[in-house]
């Protein structure tokens, strides 16, 4: 199938190129307005909250799956914590 002239393609390449440039220009706006609007919020009391909620989100996700380990000690409670399961064997 035919697509056109090389004339048209060149046309339709540089057409796409410079939409590909605006678009990336406004995806650089909104990232930058949506940090700015973060960093104004983290800087209120409740944004100190928020600190704590992003540090323990992303420490979850460093941790690996395969290691989690539960026992449960003699009433019955799970232990997930390593500092619990060490004490408890």
């Amino acid at each position: 199938m035919n697509s056109g002239t090389d004339e048209e393609r060149e046309i339709r390449r540089v057409r796409y190129k410079a939409a590909k440039k605006v678009a990336k220009k406004a995806v650089v706006i909104a990232k930058n307005l949506a940090f700015d609007r973060l960093y104004h919020r983290l800087e209120t009391k409740e944004g100190k909250k928020e600190v704590f909620k992003l540090a323990r989100g992303r420490e979850r996700k460093t941790r690996d799956l395969g290691v989690i380990r539960c026992i449960k000690d003699e009433n019955g409670k799970v232990l997930a914590e390593d500092t619990e399961i060490k004490e408890r064997w």
